[in-house]
């Protein structure tokens, strides 16, 4: 992949290797390395989840008649949108809120159309799927990291921690630096991932960190993913 400004998004086409990403190369202990901590690593709380119940609508109540027809105020105009970008490989990823300030290699899928993680040696390295969208440009990109490996914590160890409003920066081939706003962090049962919901295009730059969380199973894995779900708000 190259910086070549051509239009590429995570759309139907790519859902189909995307749902074995988190069910067959993400998710238990291919990702986990055994869980061999006696330690929990930080689960997000109900409050994170896009349907919290802080986010659902209050109980209807009669409304107050209107007042007299009267011009409307002024208002200042509004910031463009924050376009995307062109295409280009993304190389670090910095999550200040947890301390996270790692380079990101490209991700690929094995035979059975599983994505391959990051090398468990390297538990501290990030991955972005590189057949989906990059970091900034229009579509859903994908980025990965284990939570806790034989040698040790994870880069995303601490993923579960982060709140919204927290932002993620990826730093990009051109140059560039993508910052994304955190929507909404979630942990999914690996056998019951919502894979459009994730992986959908929403029409807009969004980004999704993915590490594994839940419960652990008897053998030591875990049972679910924690997802980061974040929009592009600016770019350096």
């Amino acid at each position: 992949m190259d910086d070549t400004p051509t239009t590429r998004t995570t759309d139907a086409a790519h859902l189909p290797s995307c749902k074995l990403l988190v069910c067959a190369g993400i998710a238990g202990a291919v990702l986990v390395g055994g869980a061999l901590h006696e330690d929990r690593p930080p689960q997000p709380s109900p409050a994170q989840q896009r349907t919290s119940a802080a986010a659902r609508p209050a109980p209807e109540r009669a409304m107050p008649q209107p007042p007299a027809a009267r011009p409307a105020p002024e208002r200042a105009p509004q910031p463009p949108a924050v376009g995307p970008l062109a295409p280009a490989d993304p190389v670090r990823l910095l999550i200040p809120a947890i301390g996270v300030n790692a380079p990101l290699t490209r991700l690929e899928l094995n035979e059975k159309g599983a994505l391959q993680p990051p090398p468990a040696a390297a538990p501290t390295l990030a991955g972005w799927y590189g057949d989906g969208a990059t970091p900034g440009e229009n579509g859903t990109a994908v980025t990965a990291g284990h939570v806790d490996t034989p040698a040790g914590r994870g880069v995303f160890y601490r993923l579960g921690a982060l709140g919204k409003g927290d932002t993620i920066d990826v730093v990009r081939k051109d140059r560039r630096t993508a910052v994304f706003t955190v929507d909404a962090v979630e942990v999914h049962d690996k056998n019951d991932f919502p894979d459009e919901k994730v992986y959908g295009d929403s029409g807009r730059p969004e980004l999704r960190v993915i590490t594994c969380g839940g419960d652990r199973s008897s053998k030591g894995g875990y049972e679910g993913n924690v997802v980061v779900y974040a929009t592009l708000s600016a770019v350096k």
